[in-house]
């Protein structure tokens, strides 16, 4: 015996995770697609401390279940490497140096000034996300992820764990830098 459509009013309202996915998505090809046309150093800025004004916490909830080879899962990779840069630039900086020897093509690629340090890979990260706005985003995805791929190389060259994590979000980076290339990320 089904209560007919009072059945559907007494479902709690909640979040949909649709909608929510969706309004990510929406906000993700705005952020990347809008801020190209844009072009300029304003909105450079606002893309680069975006996470600062709006929170982790809020790109997290928009972005972070969102797959790698999308525009919402690329830029929740982005700030995470950015985030984590500038929590820890010493650490960042070591591992660099550490993989910047071995793997040449990648440090090449990532473009961090010589010798690595904690200024020099900050300003590295915050330049690739404002390369947003200034360059093709499959640049700003190759240019992340070789720095990533250097910083798990590193990782490993020194002893410390968590280097496969670094290596993923490296390989995801790239992934979705090809698709960008091939025929744009959704």
């Amino acid at each position: 015996m089904f209560p007919g459509d009072r059945f559907f009013d007494a479902i709690e309202r909640g979040i949909d995770p649709a909608a929510v996915t969706e309004a990510a998505e929406v906000a993700a090809a705005v952020l990347v697609r809008g801020a190209r046309a844009a072009g300029d150093e304003v909105t450079a800025q606002r893309v680069l401390t975006l996470a600062d004004t709006e929170g982790m916490e809020t790109l997290a909830e928009l972005w972070s279940h969102a797959p790698a080879h999308t525009l919402a899962g690329c830029l929740w990779r982005l700030y995470l490497l950015r985030g984590w840069v500038h929590a820890a630039p010493l650490s960042a900086a070591e591992e660099y140096d550490a993989g910047h020897r071995v793997a040449e093509v990648a440090r090449v690629v990532a473009g961090v000034s010589e010798p690595p340090g904690p200024d020099e890979v900050r300003l590295m990260v915050d330049d690739v996300l404002r390369g947003i706005v200034r360059t093709d985003f499959a640049d700003v995805l190759l240019r992340a992820a070789a720095f990533s791929r250097v910083v798990a190389v590193g990782r490993a060259a020194l002893g410390r764990g968590n280097d496969s994590a670094i290596l993923t979000l490296s390989e995801q980076l790239e992934a979705a830098a090809h698709i960008e290339l091939d025929h744009g990320l959704a």
